[in-house]
């Protein structure tokens, strides 16, 4: 049961950078290689808010969400919609270059060693179904549930979400219906950038604030998006779960040098056998 939870655990960071990536590419059509760094931004941020300035990690909320939101609609406007004629390869490059100058600053501010992340929830423990869980890993996972389902059903009932999904489905005919797709993609950017900031002080108290770890926590997000489906944030949520679960019993039985090597084979799997997803849908078009 330890080992379910911890990959539980692990999966619902998995499920938030997911959820990033499902905003943004449902509303732009972009993959921003670049969203975990707004999260590993966001226990910094945590971090200096408690032990720089000594304010309550509450604080970290909107400062986050400021913040994040700022960064993230500085990207889709400098280095995003200048390249977009280009093609898909130019805005590749750009994303990976803003996610490298963020992690950058981050490492020139707070340095390489791990900092500890003062959560919301205060530091107790409980014993449930025998398992010693902390009041700071059952908030990342009620939040990070909350939040995905919270997003799918904005994505299906709001007239927003609706447009967005249009969007995704054919920029050029969304833009004939009046769709201002410019708008569009700058806020979905925004928005991903913000949450994802925001849940800093969330995520922190697990992940630990590490300047590297976006590099790391990019391509399991990237496969939890995968598995299942491709703007899909229930498949989102399905497919960061199973993957930290899978990477547990991994580490359980096998160790963590099995982890990548595995992970790397059920990526290639997933992209094989069913590379729309669990939930995708295969597209088709007539020539």
């Amino acid at each position: 049961m330890l080992t379910l939870w911890l990959g539980i655990c692990t999966g619902c960071v998995y499920v938030l950078v997911a959820t990033g990536f499902n905003m943004v590419f449902v509303a732009s059509g972009t993959f921003n290689f670049a969203q975990p760094q707004f999260l590993v931004l966001g226990t910094f941020l945590a971090y200096a808010t408690v032990f720089t300035f000594g304010l309550s990690p509450w604080v970290a909320l909107p400062f986050g969400l400021l913040a994040g939101a700022a960064i993230g609609a500085a990207e889709e406007r400098l280095v995003i919609r200048p390249v977009r004629s280009k093609g898909i390869n130019a805005e590749l490059v750009t994303m990976v270059g803003w996610s490298v100058a963020m992690q950058g600053v981050m490492l020139l501010i707070w340095k390489e060693n791990p900092l500890a992340v003062k959560g919301l929830a205060p530091d107790h423990v409980f014993t449930l179904l025998g398992v010693r869980v902390t009041a700071a890993q059952l908030v990342l996972v009620g939040v990070t549930l909350v939040l995905a389902v919270g997003l799918y059903l904005w994505s299906h009932l709001t007239m927003l979400g609706i447009a967005s999904l249009a969007t995704s489905e054919d920029r050029d005919v969304a833009m004939l219906r009046g769709i201002n797709v410019p708008r569009l993609g700058i806020g979905a950017f925004a928005l991903a950038g913000g949450l994802l900031c925001a849940m800093g002080p969330i995520a922190g108290p697990t992940t630990f604030a590490v300047y590297s770890f976006g590099d790391t926590v990019v391509l399991y997000a990237f496969l939890a998006m995968a598995i299942g489906g491709f703007g899909h944030n229930i498949g989102a949520i399905i497919g960061g779960l199973g993957l930290g679960i899978f990477q547990a019993e991994i580490s359980l039985h096998w160790g963590d040098k099995w982890i990548s090597v595995l992970t790397f084979a059920l990526l290639l799997s997933v992209l094989l056998l069913r590379p729309q997803g669990l939930f995708g849908e295969r597209n088709e078009r007539v020539v």
